[in-house]
């Protein structure tokens, strides 16, 4: 079993094992984990077959957005990715269009229970729960409804440390841990009514939202008030081999990783430099998954430059100026060929490379989930928006933007607010900014003393290393959150080493001179194993750039309020010490490119509608014949009209008609489906079979 046992940040919990069956083999799994991540646990990857080409399907989003990952339980289509795995499932590979119910299987038919509420608020992510929290404080009736099982959304997934506002968005803290603090501080009002693996299907032009309760009951809320916060959903590229199994998102990735503790990869590649694959990168290395190569087509990685140091001190290839070729496999990905192009975005013929690989990536950027807003706005609702949904950024700025929005709704019911939401607004701008160019900065060593220097350099909003110092030694230049940190020496530092230890960007090291000038002791952040290192065991400290050399430990330890996070003192020549950044257990193994037989694809081959098997050259065709109206291309086609909805193949082809010279202010967009989840019709009219009690 593809279990993970042991991981340096989170606690393995005990777990029932149990039994169920695929395709008629018995396997084990655990009790209550989805089906999805229980067919990764015993390396399946592929659950079923497309109808129409037969080419194989297996997890894509993980997140409940698209239908890839269906299976076929006890005669019944669901999404693997959605659906708790349950003692003797009968599991079986979705291969086309399963059969109709019998003809005598008669249902019964209930009313639709109608709910009343202050306030709905949709998405229990860190918006939602930041919302939720503001509003449920405030004496308001609120309930919150989220599709998952627990409360965090993608905190969950989240093992590294925040950035941004210690005080407003628990910088320093892990996303694990936030999720715990804000779902517990909810679950704790009264007048707060929480509903977990509910589905909200369609909002509706009378003012109801009409919700899929506890995935058995449907019902229909009508709220004073409504606030979005359903977050983002992955961006996806056309590419050859896009369908294979073994091509999804980052997100995807860390849920099987971070939530279900599943090791789903032997080898990854990843595609796009901004936080998202940054970070799934370093999250695959904890739980000693091997990353082969990031790349990123622009000429430097778009997220904090601090996540992108991480990884290429522990030997991370990152090719930037790069694009995907293709992904290669015939079951499965088996490797990636990837090529450098040149600053209008074309291959560099010659320079293409191909790296042995069993999954791919995709972390090219989120779009936001709003089509509950939209809908909500145009059919006149109250209706506010937070986090992702608004606006594509942080999660510490989804828990600010959260804030905002509930304090927003509080002055609708006449609460009297002492905050000044300009300036929060205007504060929320600063978390959301992109993030700017590093700045090269010379480090001034004093050889004397004991303090800590920070190897961050990029103006980002952080503070938790100025808000832990209990000297008060460490501030940024006019106390503002984006500038960079500096320790002032007004006092002696004390060498508690709290600095070192809540850095998100493991960016602070501590450096003693005052024992041995020519051999300092220097310490350093270490978060990539979870047994604890020993004096005199040997570890590799390195430069942004290269390895510096083997030493010993000196000193470790972790700190009460950081147990997760080791603390590192080596005894190192006062030249290395002057370039030590960082440390690794172990020296890095190159990854070089390999020679395999590659198929001769055409763009035009690639499937743009995963769902319906459309292809960009058909897609171009009829864009030359004159189509501009997505509602037309549908009919022609059939795209957008699987089960997601159309919505990873939207933005793509959008892209094909940019890339034929066609604005978009030239297209009729598509008709938006009334439900924005897939769900059985029954579910409207509450059936049940004749033998069941309503």
């Amino acid at each position: 079993m593809e279990d993970i046992k042991k991981h340096p940040i989170i606690e393995i919990p005990e777990r029932k094992k149990i039994t169920f069956s695929f395709d008629k083999k018995k396997l084990i799994g655990f009790e209550g984990m989805v089906i999805s991540s229980a067919l990764f646990l015993n390396k399946i990857k592929i659950f079923g077959h497309h109808e129409k080409d037969n080419r194989p399907q297996g997890i894509f989003c993980a997140n409940g957005q698209c239908a890839q990952c269906n299976v076929i339980v006890d005669g019944v289509p669901v999404k693997a990715c959605m659906t708790p795995l349950k003692e003797n499932m009968r599991i079986e590979s979705c291969n086309g269009v399963p059969e109709l119910p019998a003809k005598d299987n008669v249902v019964v038919v209930g009313d639709s229970e109608i709910i009343n509420t202050e306030v709905l608020v949709i998405g229990a992510g860190p918006a939602g729960l930041s919302a939720t929290k503001i509003l449920g404080e405030n004496n308001v009736k609120v309930i919150l409804v989220d599709d998952k099982s627990e409360l965090g959304g993608k905190l969950v997934l989240q093992t590294h440390k925040f950035f941004g506002s210690e005080e407003d968005v628990y910088a320093g803290k892990r996303g694990i841990n936030i999720a715990k603090i804000l779902g517990k501080s909810v679950q704790a009002l009264s007048n707060v009514n929480i509903w977990l693996n509910s589905v909200c299907l369609a909002v509706f032009s009378d003012g109801f939202i009409g919700i899929l309760k506890n995935n058995n009951k449907y019902v229909l809320v009508k709220p004073k008030f409504l606030l979005i916060a359903t977050g983002a959903r992955e961006k996806m590229l056309v590419f050859p081999g896009n369908t294979l199994p073994g091509v999804y998102g980052a997100g995807a990735f860390q849920t099987l990783v971070n939530r279900d503790l599943i090791r789903a990869a032997d080898k990854i590649f990843i595609v796009g430099g901004g936080n998202v694959g940054l970070i799934a990168g370093y999250h695959a290395i904890q739980a000693g998954i091997a990353v082969a190569g990031l790349i990123e087509t622009l000429p430097q990685c778009g997220g904090y430059k601090v996540h992108e140091d991480k990884l290429r001190r522990l030997g991370v290839p990152i090719y930037t100026n790069h694009t995907i070729i293709s992904a290669n496999g015939e079951q499965k990905v088996e490797s990636i060929t990837i090529a450098r192009i040149d600053k209008d975005f074309n291959i560099i013929s010659g320079t293409e490379k191909t790296f042995a690989c069993d999954t791919i990536l995709i972390a090219v950027g989120l779009n936001p989930v709003d089509e509950f807003y939209l809908k909500a706005k145009e059919f006149g609702f109250n209706v506010w928006v937070a986090g992702d949904a608004q606006e594509i950024a942080e999660a510490s700025a989804a828990i600010f933007t959260g804030k905002i929005e509930a304090l927003k709704i509080l002055k609708e019911f006449g609460v009297e607010i002492s905050e000044n939401i300009n300036e929060l607004e205007d504060f929320a701008e600063v978390m959301k900014a992109k993030p700017p160019q590093p700045i090269g900065k010379e480090i001034e060593f004093k050889e004397e003393g004991i303090y800590p220097v920070f190897y961050c350099n990029q103006e980002i909003p952080c503070n938790p290393c100025t808000t832990v110092c209990d000297q008060q030694q460490i501030e940024t230049i006019d106390d503002l959150i984006t500038q960079l940190p500096y320790f002032k020496g007004e006092q002696e530092c004390i060498g508690c080493g709290k600095c070192v230890a809540v850095c998100p960007g493991l960016a602070v090291v501590l450096i003693d001179y005052r024992k041995d000038k020519e051999y300092p002791l220097v310490t350093f952040p270490f978060e990539l194993t979870e047994d604890k290192l020993e004096k005199e065991q040997k570890i590799t400290v390195v430069s942004n750039d290269k390895e510096l050399g083997i030493y010993e430990i000196h000193r470790a330890r972790t700190l009460k309020d950081f147990p997760k996070t080791q603390l590192i003192t080596l005894k190192l020549p006062s030249r290395i010490a002057k370039q030590a950044v960082a440390i690794k257990l172990y020296e890095t193994i190159i990854n070089e490119p390999i020679d395999l037989y590659q198929k001769s694809f055409t763009e035009d081959d690639t499937i743009v509608c995963r769902c319906e098997r459309v292809s960009v050259g058909e897609i171009r065709k009829w864009i030359h014949s004159g189509v501009r109206d997505f509602n037309e291309l549908k009919a022609l086609t059939k795209v957008g009209m699987g089960a997601c909805g159309g919505k990873t193949c939207t933005s793509l082809i959008e892209k094909i008609f940019r890339e034929e010279g066609i604005s978009l202010d030239e297209i009729t967009p598509g008709t938006k489906r009334p439900l924005f989840i897939e769900v059985p019709l029954g579910i409207f009219a509450n059936t049940k079979n004749k033998n069941e009690e309503l």
